[in-house]
């Protein structure tokens, strides 16, 4: 299900020299974002528009981050939004706004104002102008993110590849549903759903300025909350990974399941802990079991733990165990050709502590990966 197929969502973008896309989308709003301390100007505006819970538009620009851009990225995006407004006959407060791109420069207003009516007369409701939207948001993503519900009308699209490490990439991510909630419903699932998946994803452990997570209803379904609950953090999940997957420069994503944690909190500290660390990183890109990166992140990681734990790593297919209830298993070249034969796997920790778990979601960290931010600004 593409974003176009949620009844009453109409979009188009366009790609060229920068990125434009808009989705007409009139319904309820909630939007969870970055906790970096220099929010960029157009999440202040877009938290300040979405703050009444309404929306009847979405504006967002890839290829200037509109960050540190002082009192002169406020107006700008507030004219963006002014722009966008017109053409959709409502206010200019009903439209939110998303940038990304490069820090410290503006949003090319002039640029927009040039180029906005031509997509909006091209606005429209098939899967070409979804994959417009979507492309037109990216940055140096090597493919657009999307995923949606099988039960219910849910679908999401996103952005990012690098700068990840939310903590509500540079990511962007909106959700679209027919399920009637009001805003603060919304709001709480939606900030329950993103601390367990987006929260819980690392690529280089850097916060963006402008992370920016909306979710919006048309409010045309009733639909049970634990149902949407359920829908909602799949949907997240599923879109976590995919950024995990096209992690600048990444050949490999890993998912860190802790289990037997004495509480939730020390299973999550733990998981991120583990994925977040560009030892054990480097290490899964060169094929290298070295499975005292792991030890040694989970024993900083703050989480309480003990020498009786239980690693492994695991597939689809095959699990090679590594430490049994804190005996070393000497299975580090099962474990070798393991890692040379799987670009997705699990790393499994079982602590022998409780009852609770947590995933994170993480890539390795590659010679391109500095190579292409050596090169960003270029």
């Amino acid at each position: 299900m593409e974003i176009v197929d949620i009844d009453g969502i109409y979009c188009n973008g366009i790609k060229k020299e920068q990125g434009l896309g808009i989705v007409k989308c009139k319904g309820v709003v909630a939007g969870v974002f970055t906790k970096n301390k220099l929010r960029s100007a157009s999440v202040e505006v877009c938290k300040e528009h979405v703050s009444d819970g309404y929306i009847e538009g979405l504006i967002v620009n890839s290829g200037t981050a509109n960050a540190y851009t002082g009192e002169d990225g406020i107006n700008d995006a507030k004219e963006v939004c002014k722009l966008f407004s017109k053409l959709l006959n409502c206010n200019e407060r009903d439209v939110a706004i998303a940038s990304t791109g490069i820090i410290g420069r503006r949003i090319d207003v002039g640029w927009i104002k040039n180029n906005l009516p031509a997509v909006y007369k091209g606005i429209g409701n098939t899967r070409l102008h979804a994959n417009r939207f979507a492309n037109a948001i990216t940055t140096t993503d090597r493919f657009p993110k999307k995923s949606y519900s099988n039960k219910i009308a849910l679908s999401a699209v996103a952005k990012g590849a690098g700068m990840i490490a939310p903590n509500m990439s540079t990511m962007l991510c909106f959700i679209f549903t027919t399920a009637k909630f009001d805003s603060g419903e919304l709001h709480e699932m939606l900030k329950s759903a993103v601390d367990n998946t987006f929260n819980m994803l690392t690529v280089d452990g850097d916060t963006s300025p402008n992370d920016t997570v909306l979710l919006i209803s048309n409010q045309k379904d009733r639909v049970e909350r634990d149902v949407f609950e359920a829908e909602l953090e799949k949907v997240c999940y599923n879109i976590a990974k995919m950024i995990a997957k096209d992690g600048e420069g990444s050949t490999k994503v890993f998912e860190v399941e802790v289990t037997g944690a004495k509480s939730f909190e020390d299973a999550k500290i733990a998981a991120k802990s583990i994925a977040s660390s560009l030892l054990v990183k480097t290490a899964i890109f060169g094929n290298d079991p070295n499975w005292g990166r792991i030890i040694a992140a989970l024993g900083y990681s703050g989480a309480l733990v003990k020498h009786e734990l239980s690693l492994s790593f695991e597939s689809k297919n095959e699990c090679v165990k590594l430490i049994e209830k804190g005996k070393r298993l000497e299975n580090e070249g099962e474990a070798k050709k393991f890692l040379e034969r799987n670009n997705e796997f699990k790393i499994k920790i079982d602590l022998h502590l409780g009852d609770s778990h947590a995933r994170a979601i993480g890539c390795d960290l590659t010679h391109d990966y500095v190579k292409l931010n050596s090169e960003y600004t270029s």
